[in-house]
């Protein structure tokens, strides 16, 4: 689900309010109602505001998106959160060493 939202963000979505914005993770509860993606913002505290802007506006747009891409039951409703700096550097640092999480209930 990561790759697929953060593929969409990149390339589908025409807002530019959202350029920069990365998404690090995606945390699913367990009867997939509700999807927190944890994304990377701009560093300009303007920018971080028109960017989550941004995102909520496009949300629906990504949920119906998912949906056609993926093969999920129920696709969870999207809520961004943003990341604090040192968690994302660090989840950026093992995805280029190729490591994945620790299985829990992140699906990428």
């Amino acid at each position: 689900m990561r790759e697929e939202l953060s593929e969409l963000i990149r390339f589908e979505v025409a807002d530019p309010r959202i350029q920069g914005v990365e998404v690090a993770e995606v945390h699913c509860g367990q009867k997939m109602t509700k999807a927190d993606v944890l994304v990377t913002l701009p560093a300009e505290q303007e920018l971080r505001g028109a960017a989550l802007e941004g995102l909520e506006h496009a949300r629906h747009y990504l949920r119906r998106m998912l949906m056609e891409r993926l093969d999920i039951y129920r696709m969870p409703e999207l809520r961004f959160v943003a990341g604090s700096g040192a968690e994302l550097s660090r989840l950026m640092r093992r995805v280029r060493r190729g490591r994945s999480q620790p299985e829990s209930d992140t699906i990428s």
